[in-house]
């Protein structure tokens, strides 16, 4: 048992408290102008000059490509030069890519946004200063508070995306996450003093690369290309096979996370107290089934809520687990390029999920996407479940 499990009594400070809030907080606004595209995105880019399945499925997943190339090296570099340039950095080139995509015309010129978009990549970052600011006995608990408010901002941009864009467009949500990109960088001035990282004298970063970690990066990599993809795919899904206009699909998606998070949340709790990992064979395994039935049984609207719940219950667990064990198992001189590794893997998964999606959603079939997804899933079950056998 970890020594921050056997010290569960021990609280946060008021400048941890106040710390983990306004990074969270950064985060969470950040991350609804990526988020808040995924239900809509791919209907909208396929109607663009040019498009193909294949293109918006890229302009869906284009921001995972060079989020996941910029993670390390911005990782690296804020552990030399300091958290919060880094972040002031990152957030501007966000919101320049915004610009660019809320002020384009065509699929390529979504594309270019959405890379520029991804090259903003501070999520590395965000996590280095939180575990910069919090004692070691209260990590995981502001990790989990982290990825709380990463979950809080993805079901928030679920229901308000489609709302925004039915009213105002989609490029409105460019302009949305252009404007939030700068509200971020004016948030930092409310954190405390935050002690700074010790500087590395050297950029080497093959102890952000054991193993265990790389264990973890792969199974971040998995859960965003399953989630990808399935938002390229279910937009169609719902739309033209269940003919959900675009006004109402907030209803679902409101309705589905609601649900999951009566599973997801005592899933999260219990994993704290118990140590993370157990439940993770569980989690991946409420992924499998809501992708299968998805795949089976997306003729009818009841069975597809019904997946979407199962599906969010363990994607919630998942991104909230999954950063935490990683920031407690990355040394301390290298944790940002560690999570740098870590969000490097979570983004290239973001887009590898839209090309998968792109490509089979070619033929105009949701249920090929969900069920390469339940196959991934699967094999990542095949994965977790031999790794346990192994350390048993």
């Amino acid at each position: 048992m970890s020594s921050e499990n056997r010290a569960t009594g021990i609280s946060m400070n008021t400048s941890e408290r106040r710390s983990v809030g306004v990074i969270a907080l950064i985060s969470l606004i950040r991350m609804f102008g990526l988020f808040a595209l995924l239900p809509v995105l791919s209907l909208y880019a396929r109607d663009l000059e040019h498009a193909t399945p294949m293109l918006a499925g890229l302009a869906v997943g284009a921001y995972g490509l060079t989020q996941a190339g910029f993670q390390i090296p911005f990782g690296e570099l804020s552990d030399r030069i300091g958290r919060i340039p880094v972040i002031l950095l990152g957030l501007g080139i966000f919101a320049a890519g915004s610009v660019l995509a809320a002020v384009s015309h065509s699929i390529y010129g979504i594309i270019a946004g959405r890379l520029l978009q991804g090259a903003g990549a501070i999520s590395s970052t965000l996590t280095a200063l939180i575990s910069d600011a919090t004692r070691k006995e209260v990590r995981t608990r502001s990790m989990a508070v982290f990825g709380v408010g990463f979950g809080i901002s993805f079901f928030i941009a679920m229901v308000v995306g489609p709302l925004i864009a039915a009213k105002f467009g989609v490029q409105a949500l460019f302009w949305v996450a252009a404007l939030l990109a700068i509200i971020a960088g004016f948030m930092l001035l409310l954190l405390p003093e935050i002690p700074k990282a010790r500087k590395r004298e050297s950029w080497n970063f093959l102890p952000a690369i054991r193993p265990d970690l790389l264990r973890i990066d792969f199974y971040v990599f998995l859960l965003h290309t399953i989630m990808t993809a399935t938002f390229v795919a279910l937009p169609f899904l719902l739309t033209r096979r269940l003919g959900v206009s675009l006004t109402d699909q907030w209803k679902i998606y409101l309705g589905a996370l609601s649900l999951s998070l009566i599973i997801a949340v005592p899933m999260i709790m219990k994993d704290h107290r118990q140590g993370r990992g157990s439940l993770i064979g569980i989690a991946v395994s409420l992924v499998v089934v809501g992708q299968l039935t998805l795949t089976f049984f997306g003729f009818s609207l009841i069975p597809v809520i019904l997946a979407l719940v199962i599906y969010f219950s363990g994607f919630n667990f998942l991104e909230a687990g999954l950063p935490a064990r990683l920031s407690v198992l990355a040394d301390d001189q290298v944790r940002g390029a560690s999570l740098g590794v870590f969000s490097s893997a979570q983004f290239l998964g973001a887009f590898a999920g839209g090309l998968i999606g792109g490509r089979f959603l070619g033929h105009g079939r949701p249920a090929d996407v969900f069920f390469v997804c339940a196959l991934l899933a699967g094999i990542w079950l095949a994965l977790q479940s031999f790794g346990r056998f192994r350390h048993s």
